[in-house]
């Protein structure tokens, strides 16, 4: 297995992000889905420059962005979004997509569960047609049911996946497994063949080792299932406003860069603009976390 990390947790140039990842140990970049922020020829070589590659993308389902939204035209905008982050990933010689369906803190459905499921499956079979054309895979990636209330759990997600083609896949992410499965491990046993991108954060979204998670069983039953690709580092701090916070200075007062749109997603998973020492800090620790584990497996083939 290999390292990669997110970079939609920090707004910072992405050349800082590089520059970071490169001397932490990690060997990708999971590259936020934006793809009007990014030239990828320029980023292309910045990665390559630092021994690095790009692993794949992750949607960012913000404001009308939404697979199984209720007006038509808002589907097809967000199914181009959507294929617009696949051609991004192709670009950059990527692999995978993370797929979240639905809009990032709606809980309120648009139309009957038959209508979302119909709708959903047909946006994402457009969107897979475009990926297969250029060979990126799809995960449908669950998240938790304070973010959305459609695909909480891995079930849902595989389900989906089936219904929209035999290479379609799923990404599951430790975090939300915390809280809607009954049992990590065997969720993940059950993604078996389907499971194409795996997200590491641990159980309060801090970094990996400083929750309650058992990464050793983790990586064991990745191994046990024959995943062995890249673990994708998506911790999302959840700040302490309050006179008990155990890191002071953890809170970035004047952050550059922060559009609104990402200040408020940023805000809606109980985080803010965090400060380059503490981004620091919670990338170092989720790579002396998780190489120790990995890359043992690693050196023995």
């Amino acid at each position: 297995m290999e390292l990669s990390i997110h970079n939609w947790m920090r707004a910072e140039p992405i050349e800082t992000t590089i520059r970071r990842i490169s001397r932490l140990g990690y060997k990708k970049l999971e590259i936020q889905g934006e793809p009007s922020l990014y030239d990828t020829t320029r980023i292309g070589k910045l990665l390559r420059d630092h021994d690095l590659g790009c692993w794949g993308s992750v949607t960012l389902m913000l404001e009308d962005r939404n697979l199984l939204a209720k007006d038509p035209a808002q589907r097809a905008k967000s199914v181009q979004y959507v294929k617009d982050v696949v051609r991004m990933v192709r670009e950059l010689d990527g692999h995978m997509v993370s797929v979240v369906p639905g809009t990032v803190g709606k809980i309120v459905p648009d139309g009957r569960p038959d209508d979302e499921w119909r709708w959903a499956v047909d946006s994402m079979k457009e969107v897979y047609e475009y990926a297969e054309s250029v060979d990126i895979l799809l995960g449908i990636e669950p998240i938790n049911r304070f973010e959305t209330y459609f695909i909480n759990r891995g079930d849902q997600a595989l389900a989906l996946a089936e219904a929209v083609g035999p290479k379609c896949g799923v990404c599951l992410d430790t975090f939300h497994m915390n809280i809607e499965e009954d049992n990590t491990y065997d969720a993940i046993r059950r993604a078996k063949g389907r499971l194409v991108g795996f997200h590491v954060a641990d159980s309060n979204r801090m970094a990996p080792g400083m929750g309650t998670l058992n990464w050793p069983e983790i990586i064991r039953t990745l191994n046990e299932i024959g995943y062995d690709d890249v673990l994708s580092v998506e911790f999302c701090a959840p700040l302490d406003r309050t006179p008990a916070n155990p890191y002071p200075n953890s809170i970035d007062e004047h952050p550059e860069g922060l559009s609104p749109e990402q200040k408020k997603f940023l805000e809606d998973h109980g985080s803010s603009s965090v400060t380059e020492d503490f981004y620091t800090m919670l990338t170092r620790q989720s790579s002396e976390t998780l190489l120790p584990l990995i890359q043992p497996v690693y050196e023995d083939k």
